[in-house]
């Protein structure tokens, strides 16, 4: 039951279904869930432990709070953590490395980033899903899982501030053409090049994040951009 609590838990603040700074009740987590008192506060203090959730004394928990400051950090290390494994997975990779590298372009490159809703845009959870998968398989053969886990870390703290400033995006980025060079860069065995196009790659998206969570803080209403040239947050 604690395992259960905490992946739906976990799921929900990084998909921003629970804000940032969000009070999280835990009686009313507990009928959410159908899961014991015990099973919630023990899974929200795993939350705790990984940075996303915050226990305050006589208060209870709250979803960890987002800024401009700690994106730039996370970014930042990011692109270091995920060049070295992208560096020893050109140096280790195999032919299987190549081939799954490239179906997982392919898959990415013919899913549709967004869809229509109810005369709305917004990402498609499916490209969503595969993006992520094409990342993971560009550094698969790293050969470190320590590094391999700190990476996934870092991914999913970013992915909260993807999914937070999503509505707000207003630039046009040709993410296909920046995954296809990165995906040429890595099988050509092109470190120095592959590691320049990885680093670009997230800190296009870190831009698009911040403007969005300036509009957030200006009092934007999401939606207003034109559905045709929704802007997309790649890394």
């Amino acid at each position: 039951m604690t395992q259960l609590a905490y992946e739906r838990l976990r799921a929900d603040v990084l998909s921003c279904r629970f804000k940032p700074g969000e009070q999280l009740k835990t009686k009313d987590l507990c009928e959410d869930l159908g899961v014991s008192l015990g099973a919630v506060r023990e899974a929200l203090s795993r939350l705790t432990a990984e940075g996303l959730a915050v226990a305050e004394p006589q208060r209870g928990f709250r979803v960890a709070p987002v800024s401009v400051d700690e994106l730039r950090d996370l970014t930042s290390t990011r692109i270091h953590i995920e060049s070295i494994c992208l560096e020893r997975a050109i140096k280790r990779g195999d032919l299987g490395w190549e081939a799954d590298l490239l179906a997982a372009y392919h898959t990415l490159s013919r899913t549709p980033e967004r869809i229509h809703t109810e005369g709305a845009v917004r990402l498609n959870d499916g490209w969503a899903s595969v993006h992520t998968q094409f990342h993971q398989k560009l550094i698969a053969a790293c050969d470190s899982p320590w590094l391999l886990r700190i990476r996934l870390q870092l991914f999913q703290q970013t992915e909260r501030y993807r999914q937070l400033s999503v509505p707000f995006q207003t630039v046009d980025r040709d993410t296909n053409q920046e995954h296809c060079d990165l995906m040429n860069a890595a099988v050509a065995r092109n470190v120095p090049l592959a590691t320049q196009l990885l680093a670009r790659h997230m800190e296009i998206t870190m831009n698009i994040v911040i403007a969005g969570l300036a509009a957030i803080s200006a009092g934007a209403s999401p939606g207003g951009q034109d559905p045709k040239r929704g802007s997309t947050v790649a890394a």
